[in-house]
């Protein structure tokens, strides 16, 4: 739906698409540049009512739920911030129910933690009458890839129980430091997230942490280096970047928890490769059902050019995996 006008009363009808959300995570969609304390405010006064009648914060809209919304003031802040700029992204699939790009290394899934905006909102600048656009899943700043969004609610609701019941295959492709040795290995260390005094979500390996299974698979090798398949049997937040580096084999690129001194001499080319300016991990396969058909499906996203240049500056390998 379109911003709504701020300094008159609305009255909306709730579509299909819509329906089955909490109307706070409505109400904060729909008010672009509204404080989140003002929608709340507005919530506990009994100013938004649906069907004319009062709801809590918890509600869950139904299609056809005419929700009243009452005049809004943006503070002068937020009315003056710099409007998100429009994007579209490489398109891997799309249809009715679904959108899944092939997202660039350096650009953040959303907004928050010092990015002002992201992916979503960015596609959402760019698709001003879509009804209904939210992320799937998340990747990291830094990794490109593999990034699934879905159209309609029934078909957010649809993957997140897929990705639950871990009937969901996601596969990276990744380059690490060392002399991996096994064509073939589990990693499973429980993972413990925390937040720094500065803001930045943090991981680390710690008993009690959450289960963390990761299956690596060895594709290439090469003096000092690997190229390796990484299959995700859980979804934890830096789960590929923390297996690897506590494992002893940090992935070639990673700021925050790779090996520092060889991150700063791979940012420049030398007698025997090229350079590495970014992070090598990459989303490059996902099978999953269809949310509407049921049908099973497999989509690919090519290693970024600069990745395969890295790899093709190597030389030839010195061992290979199939």
């Amino acid at each position: 739906m379109k911003d709504l006008e701020r300094n008159s009363v609305q009255l909306v009808t709730i579509v299909e698409e819509e329906a089955g959300q909490r109307i706070d995570n409505y109400l904060l969609r729909v008010c672009k540049g509204v404080p989140k304390s003002h929608i709340y405010r507005i919530l506990r006064s009994g100013e938004v009512r649906v069907n004319k009648g009062r709801i809590d914060q918890l509600y869950r809209l139904q299609a056809g739920d005419v929700v009243r919304i009452p005049p809004i003031r943006i503070a002068e802040k937020a009315a003056g911030s710099a409007p998100v700029p429009g994007a579209e992204f490489a398109i891997v699939h799309e249809d009715s129910h679904l959108l899944v790009i092939d997202k660039p290394a350096g650009v953040a899934v959303h907004g928050g933690s010092g990015v002002s905006y992201g992916v979503i909102e960015q596609l959402r600048a760019a698709r001003p009458d879509a009804k209904f656009l939210e992320l799937v899943h998340r990747l990291d700043r830094e990794t490109s890839g593999l990034l699934l969004l879905a159209k309609k609610r029934s078909a957010l609701t649809n993957l997140h129980e897929q990705m639950r019941d871990g009937t969901t295959d996601k596969r990276y492709l990744t380059l690490v430091s060392g002399d991996w040795k096994n064509p073939r290995q589990h990693v499973k260390l429980p993972l413990h997230k925390f937040t720094t005094p500065d803001g930045e979500r943090r991981v680390v390996v710690q008993a009690g942490g959450q289960e963390a299974h990761t299956v690596f698979n060895l594709l290439r090798k090469w003096e000092g280096f690997a190229l390796l398949e990484a299959e995700l049997k859980t979804g934890r937040t830096h789960q590929i970047r923390v297996h690897l580096a506590s494992s002893g084999f940090p992935i070639a690129g990673d700021e925050k928890y790779g090996d520092f001194a060889l991150n700063k001499q791979l940012q420049k080319a030398n007698d025997t490769r090229g350079a590495l300016k970014r992070m090598f991990l990459h989303a490059y396969r996902i099978t999953f059902q269809h949310p509407d058909t049921g049908k099973p499906m497999t989509l690919t996203a090519p290693l970024p050019p600069e990745c395969e240049r890295f790899l093709v500056s190597l030389g030839q390998p010195t061992g290979k995996h199939s």
